[in-house]
């Protein structure tokens, strides 16, 4: 069985992540319960209730999944947008009872297999000891290795689910994939006018009057949204790497190192060019680790030491920072979407600063990029539109492209309706083109495979091109196909036949890619079915279902 894992790995991985990716889609609306569960209510998964001890072991096994495909653990600043942890942990519960349900167990042997592989995998291709991966990697993040042997029979399992499940999109004949191979292989041979605005900009009325009135029109485009500007201590983990690295040397630093060197290998750290190099970065890494743990503890103090103090007002950040002669900085104003400009910090920070208020007006500490941050509320600046004056310069400019485009799309119009009368007479694509005194562009050949053609995308989406390309008929020229920047005009000038040597080489290889896809497809299709059914009594996605009832609020009887 470990043979079949090791050969299919990397597209079963792929279509257990296209499974979560497609869900995301169906539950993207759905809210989440963050908070510390207690006693509360965890729902019912086709009817089971949900076990505590169960949903803390299927959060793990989420951690673990994401630790292996990310390379990091999910709740840092670098936390992959979209990913809910607390929703994934359900995703789990369901596959976990379904795995139980279809009576499948993994082989101790095969599960020992895989954790070598996957930590070979994470190590460069190197070995690594279960026992140094507990005590190095896991007990840090509360885990253990039995979390992750539970994870990966898991894993195992998901996959034989995935395969049962999917196995009807693999029915698909040669001759089928065939059809399929010279429907997005067989090239046209193109040539395209363009009419970019940037060739229209000069002939732009650009009056106050017009652009006044264009600013009247276009207010909701210029609204700003709703602001918060916060003062903030940042507590630099520079400012301790001399501590830090006095402490570790106190401890056994270079045992440290060369268990971490042993892990990562000489291939790890691309830009050190010996071994003595890697062991350098290595060294630096764990001192700039150590540099933030003692960061995180003063911000930490701070962050305890203003909250204590009455009456509760955010100048005791201010006040408590000059008795401990600490810097306090005050953020430009940001928005939910941007952030701060000033420093680079996660999710968290933003959405702390824009629950401050006048009674709770501090949060933190929150760990950024070059920090940690305790900070306090300032003052919040309503959504609002600024005056045409602030921003004339910036509406003038939008108002020019906006004409621009215009002229842009009002000549390829006028071009492309030339040309369907002038091919039906009889005249060819090349003497329109002089007519009109515009140039044609011959474009390489592309088929409905083709990923990325320069000179088009400058232009309009390689979809759009593709859709007008290939909805035309051999010696006509399309519509006028419009974009915010312009548009073109395409004409078809022939097909071109595809190689018997290349589509006979490429045969075996574009079967088995379309039999994965429809495995893929029809996995996902079943696991959306079990989803909708089996989770709609979770607190996750319950509320849409009884609005009056907060998430994860104890069941009414």
């Amino acid at each position: 069985m470990i043979g079949t894992i090791r050969k299919h790995s990397k597209w079963l991985w792929a279509i257990i992540i296209t499974i979560v990716i497609i869900t995301f889609v169906f539950w993207g609306s759905q809210p989440s319960n963050k908070g510390n569960r207690g006693e509360m209510y965890l729902g019912s998964i086709n009817g089971e209730p949900v076990d505590l001890d169960d949903y803390r072991s299927a959060q793990k096994e989420m951690r673990l999944r994401y630790f292996f495909s990310a390379g990091d653990w999910p709740g840092g600043p670098n936390t992959r947008p979209g990913f809910d942890l607390e929703r994934e942990t359900y995703f789990r519960l369901l596959m976990v009872q379904k795995i139980k349900q279809a009576n499948i167990h993994a082989a101790d042997e095969t599960v020992a297999k895989m954790a070598s592989e996957y930590l070979r995998a994470i190590n460069r291709g190197n070995p690594v000891p279960i026992g140094t991966f507990e005590q190095n990697v896991l007990r840090q993040q509360g885990l253990t290795a039995l979390d992750l042997e539970r994870y990966l029979r898991n894993e195992l399992g998901i996959q034989q689910l995935i395969t049962a499940n999917g196995i009807s999109g693999k029915l698909i004949t040669p001759q089928e994939a065939r059809v399929l191979y010279e429907r997005e292989h067989e090239e046209l041979a193109t040539e395209a006018v363009f009419f970019a605005a940037t060739n229209y900009q000069a002939s732009a009325t650009l009056t106050p009057e017009l652009v006044g009135q264009y600013f009247t029109n276009q207010m909701a485009r210029y609204r700003l949204p709703e602001r918060v500007q916060v003062s903030y201590v940042a507590f630099e983990y520079s400012n301790v790497l001399a501590q830090a690295e006095a402490e570790l040397v106190k401890t056994n630093f270079t045992e440290m190192i060369e268990t971490a060197f042993t892990q990562v290998g000489t291939n790890y750290y691309k830009e050190a060019k010996n071994p003595a190099e890697v062991r350098a970065k290595i060294r630096e890494d764990l001192i700039r680790r150590d540099a933030e743990r003692i960061t995180k503890r003063q911000a930490n103090e701070f962050a305890n030491a203003v909250d204590v103090r009455a009456p509760r007002t955010a100048a005791n950040l201010e006040k408590l920072a000059a008795e401990q002669n600490l810097t306090v900085k005050i953020s430009e104003p940001f928005d939910r979407e941007e952030g701060p400009k000033e420093f680079v910090v996660g999710a968290d920070f933003i959405k702390a600063a824009f629950t401050l208020s006048a009674e709770e007006p501090f949060a933190g500490p929150f760990s950024g990029r070059d920090a940690a941050y305790a900070i306090a509320l300032k003052t919040r600046l309503p959504s609002e539109v600024p005056q045409l004056e602030s921003i004339r310069a910036r509406v003038t400019a939008d108002f020019q492209q906006a004409q621009a485009a215009m002229s842009a799309r009002n000549a390829g119009e006028a071009f492309a309706l030339a040309v369907t009368n002038g091919l039906a007479a009889g005249k060819t694509f090349s003497s329109l083109c002089t007519e009109a005194n515009v140039k044609p562009v011959t474009l390489p050949p592309l088929s409905l495979s083709t990923r990325s053609v320069a000179p088009i995308e400058e232009h309009v989406s390689l979809n759009q091109f593709k859709n007008a390309a290939f909805t035309t008929p051999l010696g006509k020229a399309s519509g006028f196909v419009g974009s915010s920047e312009g548009g073109l005009v395409v004409f078809v000038r022939q097909k071109m036949p595809i190689e018997l040597a290349k589509l006979t080489a490429d045969m075996p290889a574009f079967l088995e890619t379309v039999r994965r896809t429809r495995q893929n497809e029809a996995a996902n299709a079943w696991f959306n079915k079990e989803a909708e059914r089996g989770l709609r009594d979770t607190p996750v996605f319950r509320q849409q279902q009884q609005p009056g009832q907060p998430v994860g609020a104890p069941r009414r009887k």
